[in-house]
C-alpha cells in the first residue's frame, strides 16, 4: 500500500502497525487526540503526525489517491469524529486495527496470546524467546520491551507473535498456529454483557487455531471450545497443575525465583526469569510452552528466560532502595490488582505500601467498584483519582467515589491530577506504586525524580 493513514496513531497496537507500514515503505501519517512519548518516537522516525481532528490537516497525497491509500482506525475513535466520517463518505478502504493486524498476521505462521491479562508480558517473553533463539520474528506486542525498546519486532522469518485482544472481538481476526490464552475473566462488559459471552469469545477464538495447531490454556480455565482437526490442548501453570508447570521452586532475595520447568517431554532445570513476582514465572511457563512446541530447544528457553527484561509499565520498578521504592504497573482490573500488590508484599515484606490508582473507562468502575474497593484495601495507604473516561462520555452516578465509599481502608483520600504531586509531598511513602491505563503513566518522570531529590537516591 502506498499510503496508510491511522486515526489513533499513538495508541500501542496502532502505533505498531504505523512502524510495521513505514518500515515496508509505505508514506504513513494519522491523527491522535494528544502528543505523547509515543507519538513524538513515531514523528522522529519520519511518522508526519497531526492532533487536531481537521481533514485539512490530513497530507495532500492522501486526499489526492483513494486507490493507494489504506485508512486504519481504532475502536475507540467515536463514530462522529469528523476525519472518520470525511473519509467513509470519500469512499476509502477503512478497516479497524485488529483487520489490518490480522491481514499481516495471515501470511506468516502466527502465534498468538490472549487473555483478559497476562497477554502483554506473555507474549512480549515469547517474542524474546524466539528472537534469542536466533529464529527470528515479527512480533506486535502491547507494550514497549525493554529487550527492544520498542512494541514491533521485524523479521524475515516466517514466525509472527501478536497479542490478541478480547476488546471488541479483535482477536477473532487472527487464526493462529498456536495460542496461549492467559485468562477470561470478566471484563469489558460495556462490549459483552455478561461473563459468559466472554467466555464464548474466547471459545470463538480458540476454534480458530488452524487444524495440527497447539493451544495453552492456564490451568483450570473452563472454556467449551471447538477445536479444529489436530489441534493439541495444553494448560500450564504456576505449580502442579499444568502439562506445563514449575517444579522445585525456590524463592530468591528481591522477588525473584528459581525453577524446574516441567513439560510434557522433559525437564529444564535451573530456570529464572529475568524480572521479580511469581505471576511472570507463570507468564513464562506459558510463554515456554509455545517455544517449545515450535522447535526452540531447552537452552535455548533457559537463557531467554534468564535475560528477559520487562515489559514498560507492567510492574515496573523505578526505584529500589531501603529509603524508597516506587514501582508502577499498567493494572486496572481488580484481579490485576490484587496480583500486583500480592506480588509487591513477596518481594517487599514488612513494608507500607502506598498506592495511586487512576481507574480506567466509567463502565468498568461501575461494573467492578466491590472489587476495585477489595483488592486496594490490600494497601495499606490510597491515592485515588478521578476516571480515565478513554472512549466514553461521563455516566450519572459513576466516578471515582463509588469505589471509594466501598473501602474499609482507613488511610485513603480523593486527589485530583492537579494536586497528585503536591499530595505526594505531603505524605511519608515507602513503596508507592502508581495503577492505571489511563494518562497516569504522564506522572511517572516528575514522581520518579521528586522522590529521588527527596530522598536523595
Amino acid at each position: 500500500m502506498r499510503n496508510v493513514y491511522l486515526i489513533g496513531i499513538g495508541g500501542i497496537g496502532m502505533s505498531a502497525l504505523a512502524r510495521y507500514y513505514n518500515h515496508a515503505g509505505s508514506f504513513v501519517a494519522g491523527y491522535d487526540k494528544t502528543l505523547s512519548k509515543i507519538t513524538a518516537e513515531l514523528e522522529r522516525e519520519g511518522i508526519t503526525i497531526h492532533y487536531e481532528d481537521s481533514i485539512d490537516l490530513v497530507p495532500e497525497c492522501i486526499k489526492e489517491d483513494i486507490e493507494n491509500s489504506l485508512i486504519i482506525y481504532t475502536p475507540a475513535v467515536p463514530s462522529g469524529m469528523s476525519e472518520l466520517k470525511w473519509f467513509t463518505e470519500q469512499g476509502y478502504r477503512l478497516v479497524k486495527r485488529s483487520l489490518a493486524l490480522g491481514e499481516i498476521a495471515a501470511s506468516k505462521v502466527a502465534l498468538a496470546v490472549a487473555g483478559t491479562h497476562g497477554k502483554t508480558s506473555t507474549s512480549t517473553m515469547l517474542a524474546h524467546i524466539i528472537t534469542s533463539s536466533g529464529n527470528g520474528c515479527t512480533a506486535f506486542l502491547g507494550g514497549i520491551s525493554k529487550n527492544y525498546h520498542t512494541n514491533l519486532l521485524l523479521s524475515k522469518s516466517e514466525w509472527l507473535v501478536a497479542e490478541a485482544d478480547e476488546f471488541d472481538r479483535s482477536f477473532l481476526q487472527l487464526w493462529p498456529k498456536s495460542a496461549i490464552i492467559t485468562s477470561t475473566d470478566a471484563d469489558h462488559l460495556d462490549i459483552y454483557g455478561d461473563h459468559s459471552s466472554i467466555k464464548e469469545a474466547f471459545a470463538a477464538f480458540a476454534s480458530q487455531i488452524k487444524p495440527g495447531g497447539d493451544l495453552i490454556i492456564k490451568h483450570n480455565i473452563g472454556l467449551n471450545a471447538q477445536l479444529s482437526e489436530g489441534v493439541k490442548s495444553y494448560t500450564y501453570s504456576f505449580d502442579e497443575g499444568g502439562d506445563f508447570h514449575a517444579d522445585n521452586i525456590k524463592a530468591l532475595d528481591g522477588g525473584y525465583f528459581s525453577f524446574t520447568l516441567v513439560h510434557p517431554r522433559g525437564r529444564i532445570d535451573d530456570c529464572r526469569v529475568g524480572i521479580p513476582g511469581w505471576v511472570n514465572v507463570e507468564n513464562g511457563i506459558a510463554a515456554s510452552a509455545a517455544a517449545l512446541l515450535n522447535g526452540v530447544n531447552e537452552e535455548q528457553v533457559r537463557r531467554a528466560l534468564s535475560t528477559f527484561a520487562g515489559v514498560e509499565r507492567r510492574f515496573d520498578i523505578h526505584i529500589n532502595t531501603p529509603k524508597i521504592a516506587y514501582i508502577d504497573d499498567y493494572a486496572h482490573h481488580p484481579r490485576e490488582i490484587s496480583a500486583a500488590i500480592t506480588s509487591i508484599r513477596n518481594i517487599f515484606p514488612n513494608r507500607k505500601l502506598t498506592g495511586v490508582f487512576q481507574p480506567h473507562l466509567y463502565t468498568r468502575t461501575r461494573d467492578f467498584a466491590e472489587e476495585f474497593a477489595a483488592s486496594l484495601d490490600m494497601l495499606d495507604e490510597l491515592l485515588l483519582m478521578d476516571i480515565y473516561p478513554a472512549r466514553e462520555l461521563p455516566i450519572e452516578g459513576v466516578s471515582s467515589e463509588i469505589i471509594f465509599n466501598k473501602m474499609l481502608l482507613s488511610k485513603k483520600r480523593m486527589v485530583n491530577k492537579e494536586d497528585l504531586m503536591s499530595c505526594v509531598d505531603n505524605i511519608d511513602p515507602d513503596i508507592l506504586i502508581t495503577f492505571g491505563a489511563g494518562d497516569i503513566d504522564r506522572f511517572i518522570e516528575p514522581l520518579r525524580e521528586a522522590l529521588k531529590k527527596r530522598y536523595n537516591v
